[in-house]
């Protein structure tokens, strides 16, 4: 099944701009933005707590170097997370308009 979900996290005050962006220019054709996660994650050795955005996007396979290449232009932070999962079964309808729409 050509599909990836890929989730990133973001603050909240920039996750709706970096979903709107990654739709615009084709990367994705469809971006969710799920807030009010509080995420807990070591960075530079200290543990910490934040107020996050999810942002779940699906695109092809083959914008996922393009797409991971655009989001570090976009994100804040210096390691975004970015983790793509292969779907393995889906609406064929639905993965022919995530193709179209990202063509």
């Amino acid at each position: 099944m050509p599909l990836r979900v890929i989730f990133v996290t973001a603050p909240p005050k920039e996750a709706g701009d970096i979903a709107r962006r990654l739709v615009e220019e084709r990367l994705v054709a469809c971006a969710n933005l799920i807030s009010g996660l509080t995420s807990l994650y070591w960075w530079a050795g200290k543990l910490n707590r934040d107020r996050e955005t999810l942002i779940v996007l699906k695109t092809p396979p083959r914008n996922i170097a393009a797409l991971l290449k655009r989001l570090k232009q976009l994100h804040s932070y210096k390691v975004p997370e970015f983790v793509a999962l292969p779907v393995l079964e889906a609406n064929p309808d639905y993965v022919n308009w995530v193709n179209k729409e990202t063509s």
